[in-house]
């Protein structure tokens, strides 16, 4: 395997993946990080969710899977890791210290405000996550890439079950007017901060669906202000990706797909669904004809599933910080 990608660097397909060329053009050089506070600086993670919360007050695990009937902003006041020689033994990484400030009345507003001035990282999880979970895989990619900006988690009431594949899906497209009420109000707010999304997995048919209501609703205005859209193992079913990348129009053009062709999540769904090919395990050329921009990470999984390279392989993660950073321009 290590030989395998050596030699595979050696022929260049590394940079063209990560900082070279994605879908055929060539990207932009790497542009320097605005002088704009991280969670380094800034240890907070805002949350909008259609989660219900656990207790009043609220406390550990702070979201239940169950669906909330009000739409909720939040924020996780975030704890960083001890880097003192003690600490880099005993420390397990980032920790919620405590989550507060709810707001179940103008939970898109209240967001939209405490983004304000900033660039926005946005993801958006996929099936079988918890909260916590949910909230872990924000902070890392945060941190992987270094984002300059305002970090946010979108969750929805995921059940966290292997078993409940098809309750999660119902649950995500559940969420679709949560989303775009979250977006439209960071849309119409009047920073000139852009909002880059992260979906990953079953996430991403929540993502598309809600920026297709997006742009029917807001129109050019509201989708000027959406930066790059990653959809990472994107599972949704490839008829309906590609109907989805026609509504949107020119604003596919922001879409990075990271897929890969040996995730193995994804084809236990391709046979859920029937036997369609899910758009994240499609053949890059098939992809690339739709027109969008894809980074084929097929190469790097050596896993038994495969299907979140993007937090746990540096290259692929590199592809989400190169989409950002284009879309910064």
């Amino acid at each position: 395997m290590f030989s395998h990608l050596a030699r595979f660097t050696a022929i260049g397909l590394v940079s063209l993946a990560v900082s070279g060329c994605i879908g055929g053009e060539t990207m932009l050089p790497k542009v320097p990080s605005a002088p704009r506070a991280g969670l380094s600086n800034d240890p907070r993670l805002l949350i909008a969710t259609t989660r219900l919360p656990v207790g009043d007050p609220i406390r550990k695990p702070w979201f239940s899977g169950e669906r909330s009937p009000d739409f909720i902003y939040a924020e996780a006041r975030l704890t960083p890791p001890d880097r003192s020689l003690v600490g880099r033994v005993t420390s397990s990484g980032w920790n919620i210290a405590s989550v507060d400030s709810l707001s179940r009345t103008s939970a898109a507003q209240s967001f939209a405000q405490a983004a304000l001035g900033r660039d926005l990282l946005l993801y958006i999880h996929g099936y079988r996550e918890s909260f916590e979970t949910a909230a872990t895989s924000t902070i890392q990619l945060s941190e992987g890439i270094k984002f300059p900006g305002a970090t946010g988690l979108f969750t929805w009431p995921s059940a966290g079950s292997t078993f409940s594949y098809v309750s999660d899906r119902e649950s995500a497209m559940w969420s679709r007017d949560a989303l775009e009420d979250l977006l439209t109000a960071i849309a119409r707010s009047p920073s000139g901060g852009r909002i880059h999304i992260v979906a990953h997995s079953m996430g991403t048919l929540l993502t598309l669906e809600t920026l297709r209501m997006l742009r029917g609703s807001g129109g050019e205005s509201a989708m000027s202000r959406i930066g790059a859209v990653v959809l990472a193992a994107p599972d949704i079913d490839i008829d309906l990706f590609a109907r989805s990348l026609e509504r949107l129009g020119p604003d596919a053009k922001k879409i990075t797909v990271i897929s890969s062709t040996n995730d193995r999540a994804l084809a236990v769904s391709s046979r859920l669904a029937g036997g369609i090919v899910r758009a994240g395990a499609a053949d890059r050329e098939r992809l690339e004809a739709l027109g969008v921009r894809v980074a084929d990470a097929s190469e790097f999984g050596s896993g038994i599933v495969n299907h979140d390279l993007f937090l746990s392989n540096k290259e692929v993660e590199q592809v989400v910080k190169r989409a950002i950073e284009r879309e910064r321009m």
